[in-house]
């Protein structure tokens, strides 16, 4: 039997035995509690990195913990595995994009199963695979049929490099967030999902979800954006009018002119006649296109020559292109008041357009619009009839006006735009659509489906999708009428199969989309995974799951209940990428320390919502616990022990075993409360500490030292499970750790006979004393007061008063 640790033997060995015994295999069991963990699937990159240690060390923490509370607890694992890289790959390499995925996740695998990671991996799904992609598909053509799935053609960010669209929020500074290349508009045919229909639902819910970082639940907020306002129409001679929303009608009488984004009907038509103008419109399109961009860049803008009707004055307006109108928000036009918005005061100014100030403190003091504008609410002035009202009267008051003029009415809207979910690349689902010149576009029927992405490819044309050139694909013959037609060769954006794989895994083998296991294991209990998924992943998939409810195949609402952002892992203060040259490769320190180690550093380094430093020395220190524990564990193991006889310990002892038992209530919190795993090792360090200080060769020496080994080999054993596992067997168990009840601690051990107070002279620490637990605060006053260290502070000096905080201090105030 093995004397010295050594990870390599054992590891493997425990892996085995937990393989063996099914160990996190589970069922739907409606007797038991379930608990459903569940860490954010990785893409099938090629090599783990620390930051999926990280995350999948912390859901396997929680899981183990939850297990042994009983608990039905589900883990399991898959792969979001379509996606630009791999197409990148196979360009580069000549491979198709699937050989390349599917040996990822071969090597992968491997790496969380040395790991020692608790998969159900009965449950292991791949969203490239049909039988995963044929059920989004099912659901997009039911969607289809009910609106909530449309095509329209629409400005769209467009990367040129990777040849697709973008959606915003995959828009940085300008940039696409992949390769970083800048990012153009263009119009094209797209899909869009209706996730508007679902804004006001999503918004509310928000409040539902109290186990979220508040954070993330600002975020979506905030990406949402709720706000109440009115709709008014300007009309523009000859032209159709213009549809403009403003939360500020108390403004409208400021208005000096109108802004119609680039791409806008009336800025087409304008440039038609004007070189110029469509030159200026051009150099837009390669501008920035986010909406963080147009807070930053310069604004610019050309005037079309049209003149729009104000609604109430009758008044005409410039209209005027600018670049910092966006066509997907609102109607792509909106009123402009100079005096009273920022943006608008610095074109006006650019542009020699008047600014007419309608707007005036409450207060009555004086404010110039001249340079700057007046931005804050007040009582209306320069307004006509509306003139000595106050912002929030006005607001209503003009919104009346323009009612009953049938030029306008109070609206919500939100910021929130439907979700383009068209990709013009290879490999990702097949958007279950056929195009047909008679019947336009048309689902594909349910028993024609999965419509099957071809795996043999040939990327040697380099850039674009190989499936546009594949007639073998794309024709085929409409369903409605049988004549000829072409199958759509754009693909579903990545996120679209990442916005339900939490429910697939419920039931991976069903036969439809979900069955009633589902119900069963929805929601997520405790979900993990990074603070960047806080808008893009985390609101589609909050919208599939509303979606999925409301075609009958759930019952709840929300599809996470708990939700845990764990920080970054950095080297040398900045995160580990390889660009930086300051990436640690986990098989690396696996293969050298053993994946406990691994699992214990990343555990103790920092908190699991904080980032990570990445410290050698603090692996090593982390590998010296370990060995340390097995040194104790395995000393301990080689005594006979007798039953524990708590009456007849000695101070010592007792000693001994309330630090354990104080431990055990303190890791319990940290781990299944607090999610504080550093605390709860720092914890179990110290006890370790004190254990191999204690140097007690008698009977019951011998039991509170097993106890206190066997304790903490229990609470190690989610963190580090293989040796664990190995020294429970050691100390006389041939049952499974995993499958043991948390330790619980006895309140009696935490019984003190004595406790230590603080002595404080006029504020200032001077001594500590012992007192009886149960002393009063007469006997504890005069126990300070005899207290040399006391005496020779307090000579010579009158005591004024003696103050006692019950089992903390005592506090002389002297002079």
């Amino acid at each position: 039997m093995t004397t010295e640790y050594d990870p390599k033997t054992i590891e493997p060995e425990v892996r085995k035995l937990w393989e063996q015994h099914g160990s996190f295999s589970v069922k739907e069991d409606t007797d038991r509690e379930k608990f459903y963990c569940l860490s954010m699937f990785p893409y099938p990159s090629g090599r783990l990195h620390m930051g999926h240690v990280r995350n999948y060390t912390i859901g396997d923490v929680i899981t183990r913990f939850q297990k042994m509370q009983g608990k039905n607890v589900l883990q399991p694992m898959g792969w979001d595995a379509f996606g630009l890289p791999a197409e990148n790959a196979a360009i580069k390499n000549n491979v198709p994009p699937a050989k390349w995925t599917y040996e990822n996740i071969d090597y992968m695998r491997d790496q969380l199963r040395q790991l020692g990671f608790g998969y159900d991996w009965d449950r292991e799904l791949a969203t490239c695979r049909p039988e995963y992609y044929r059920w989004e598909q099912w659901l997009f053509t039911r969607l289809f049929d009910k609106g909530l799935a449309y095509k329209k053609t629409a400005a769209v960010n467009w990367c040129p490099n990777d040849q697709t669209v973008l959606a915003n929020e995959q828009v940085v500074d300008g940039r696409c967030w992949r390769c970083d290349t800048t990012v153009e508009r263009r119009e094209i045919a797209q899909w869009f999902m209706k996730i508007t229909d679902y804004a006001e639902e999503l918004l509310a819910d928000i409040d539902r979800l109290d186990g979220w970082p508040e954070q993330v639940r600002t975020m979506q907020r905030n990406w949402i954006g709720r706000s109440e306002g009115v709709q008014m129409q300007f009309d523009v001679e000859g032209e159709a009018p213009l549809t403009i929303y403003t939360t500020r009608p108390d403004t409208l009488m400021g208005v000096t002119y109108v802004a119609v984004a680039t791409e806008h009907a009336l800025a087409k038509k304008a440039a038609a006649r004007n070189a110029d103008l469509q030159a200026f419109i051009d150099e837009c399109r390669s501008a920035g296109t986010a909406e963080a961009d147009l807070a930053t860049m310069e604004k610019k803008g050309m005037d079309t020559g049209f003149q729009a009707i104000h609604p109430i004055t009758g008044d005409r307006v410039p209209v005027w292109v600018a670049n910092f109108v966006l066509i997907e928000y609102g109607s792509g036009a909106v009123m402009s008041v100079p005096a009273h918005d920022t943006r608008d005061h610095a074109f006006a100014r650019t542009y020699g357009i008047p600014v007419r100030q309608v707007i005036y403190p409450a207060d009555g003091s004086d404010f110039s619009v001249e340079n700057e504008a007046y931005v804050e609410k007040g009582v209306l002035k320069n307004s006509g009839e509306f003139d000595g009202l106050t912002s929030a009267q006005a607001f209503d008051a003009i919104a009346d006006k323009l009612s009953s003029i049938g030029k306008g009415e109070k609206q919500v809207n939100f910021r929130l735009r439907d979700w383009g979910v068209s990709r013009q690349r290879y490999w990702g689902t097949p958007i279950p659509i056929i195009n047909c010149d008679s019947c336009g576009a048309v689902a594909v029927p349910e028993d024609q489906l999965p419509v099957v992405l071809p795996e043999d490819v040939d990327f040697s044309e380099g850039i674009g999708s190989p499936i546009k050139h594949m007639p073998e694909f794309y024709e085929t013959a409409c369903p409605q009428c049988g004549g000829k037609a072409q199958r759509e060769t754009d693909t579903f954006d990545t996120f679209f199969e990442s916005s339900w794989y939490y429910a697939r895994y419920a039931c991976p083998d069903a036969d439809t989309m979900l069955d009633q296991r589902a119900d069963y294991w929805l929601p997520v209990d405790q979900y993990i995974g990074g603070i960047e998924h806080a808008v893009l992943h985390l609101l589609y998939a909050r919208f599939f799951h509303k979606l999925m409810r409301d075609e009958g195949l759930i019952q709840s609402d929300e599809p996470f209940t708990r939700l845990l952002t764990q920080g970054m892992v950095l080297k040398d203060g900045s995160k580990m990428s390889k660009s930086k040259g300051n990436t640690v490769d986990p098989q690396g320190l696996i293969d050298q320390y053993g994946a406990d180690t691994v699992r214990l550093f990343t555990m103790f380094a920092s908190p699991p919502d904080q980032s990570l430093e990445w410290d050698d020395k603090g692996v090593e220190g982390a590998s010296r616990f370990l060995k340390r524990l097995w040194n104790i564990a395995i000393a301990t193991a080689d005594h006979s022990v007798a039953p524990l006889d708590a009456d007849s310990l000695n101070e010592q002892q007792k000693a001994v075993r309330r630090k354990l038992h104080e431990t055990m209530r303190k890791v319990s919190d940290d781990i299944g409360r607090r999610y504080t795993f550093n605390t709860a090792i720092a914890a179990i360090m110290e006890l370790l500490n004190e254990l191999g200080r204690f140097d007690d060769d008698t009977e019951q020496g011998k039991t509170v030292m097993h106890e206190a080994v066997v304790a903490v080999v229990l609470m190690l054993s989610p963190i580090v499970p293989h040796i664990s596992q190995h020294l429970w067997q050691r100390l006389g168990y041939d049952s499974l750790v995993v499958d043991q009840s948390w330790p619980e601690y006895d309140d009696s051990a935490l019984e003190r006979d004595s406790i230590e107070l603080v002595v404080q002279v006029n504020g200032k620490l001077r001594s500590r004393i012992n007192v009886p637990a149960d002393a009063d605060n007469d006997i504890i006053e005069g126990i300070a007061l005899k207290d040399e260290k006391i005496q020779n502070n307090i000579q010579d000096k009158t005591v004024r008063k003696v103050i006692v905080v019950p089992g903390r201090l005592v506090n002389l105030v002297v002079a």
